[in-house]
């Protein structure tokens, strides 16, 4: 125990009187302040005319014609946002299209009920606006077909107004709300960032301390078990106060900004989350950062090194690539095995906590086997600190280090 409480405070003191920590842990938020500064002084500064005129130039109303040629549209629904001008002929109305008085025109042949086709003719080439208009005229042909009847029209446009009910008596979210999708999204991000991000300071560290030959001499003295649980409590607590940090900043500044997020109830996260949250940092980080420590053992430089944390950095990104399945079935088959599954349920078991209501179970089934996984791979890498890989210069090679993180090397 004294031999990882040496390690631990070596490694934090180490660690966080490097300028390049400091740098990022303090210019990272005060580059923030600045930017807020400067975005506030332009906010509350006075508008210039011509600039306020480049930003948002006037709209004038859209107005399009027809030339109705089949004699179906006679009255016009209300509530149109475009105003449509009934032409008698295509050259009056191409005529209005080269004053400007339209913005175009649409031509409904004697068969449209036949060959259901309408043409519609404009002075410029602009897909993107012809398309959004296109619902004018359906929309006045749809009215003028039900027999001019404003209700039964509404109820075309709208046939229903879906209202889901749920047997559980939590809050009910709206599927159509962003929220729905990018909240799980969000904490996935975050977890994967917050794990992944200190998990890599322990491949720094025994990448950088085996090129100058410092742990030939820790071996000397400490088990690698000690000296790989004294790194990975220190790294833990500098990515906690990395963390700790870069959110009170985020906080800090939004309050300063005078805004604040209004969430619907439905999507407020549940206290109990932060609890759940701190439990699978710490064993997924317990996991990551041991098999970052293997492979740094193995690898004779840190290009080596950047190279095969590739293969780690699949599990934690299955999470995220699967996250709209997650998000819409967070209770499936599929959200279950990956929340089980050691090196996904970290950043899994999150998704589902942010999503719905995890049965207890699951979230205990997951730590435990989270919490063995992480003591296996411990003692299974701490096999890795010998001779023959520290010393050895060959470069990485996957099987070698599966090999040897089952005890096979």
């Amino acid at each position: 125990m004294k031999n990882i409480s040496i390690v631990l405070k070596h490694e934090f003191i180490t660690f966080v009187s490097r300028r390049s920590f400091l740098l990022t842990l303090f210019l990272l938020p005060l580059i923030s302040f600045i930017i807020l500064l400067v975005v506030s002084g332009l906010r509350n500064a006075p508008e210039d005319n011509l600039a306020r005129e480049l930003l948002a130039p006037p709209t004038k109303p859209a107005v399009e014609g027809f030339v109705d040629h089949s004699a179906i549209i006679k009255d016009m629904p209300a509530g149109m946002q475009v105003k449509l001008l009934p032409f008698s002929t295509e050259e009056q109305a191409s005529s209005a299209l080269e004053s400007g008085e339209i913005d175009g025109y649409y031509v409904i042949p004697a068969d449209y009920l036949e060959s259901g086709q309408v043409d519609y003719v404009r002075s410029d080439f602009n897909p993107i606006t012809g398309l959004e208009d296109s619902g004018v005229i359906e929309q006045a042909l749809n009215f003028n077909l039900l027999g001019a009847d404003q209700v039964l029209a509404d109820r075309y446009q709208q046939p229903f107004v879906l209202e889901t009910s749920y047997l559980s008596p939590q809050p009910q979210r709206d599927p159509e709300n962003m929220l729905t999708f990018f909240l799980p999204y969000g904490v996935t991000l975050l977890f994967y960032i917050v794990i992944f991000g200190s998990a890599s300071l322990m491949l720094n560290s025994i990448t950088s301390e085996k090129q100058n030959r410092v742990i030939e001499i820790l071996m000397t003295s400490i088990t690698p078990i000690e000296m790989l649980t004294g790194k990975i409590v220190a790294l833990g607590i500098i990515g906690l106060l990395q963390t700790i940090v870069w959110s009170g900043t985020g906080f800090l500044l939004l309050r300063l900004s005078g805004r604040s997020f209004s969430i619907p109830i439905a999507f407020q996260l549940n206290p109990t989350i932060l609890a759940w949250g701190v439990v699978f940092f710490i064993l997924g980080y317990a996991v990551y950062a041991s098999l970052m420590a293997g492979v740094g053992a193995l690898v004779p430089n840190m290009r080596e090194a950047t190279q095969a944390t590739i293969v780690l950095l699949i599990p934690m990104i299955i999470p995220l690539m699967l996250i709209s399945a997650l998000s819409s079935k967070p209770n499936g088959a599929l959200a279950v095995f990956l929340g089980l599954f050691p090196l996904t349920s970290p950043v899994t078991m999150m998704a589902r906590l942010a999503a719905t209501q995890v049965p207890v179970w699951q979230l205990l089934v997951a730590v435990v086997l989270l919490g063995l996984t992480a003591y296996l791979v411990l003692r299974s890498v701490s096999s890795m600190f010998r001779a023959q890989n520290l010393l050895s210069g060959q470069p990485f090679k996957l099987k070698v280090y599966l090999s040897a993180l089952l005890g096979r090397g």
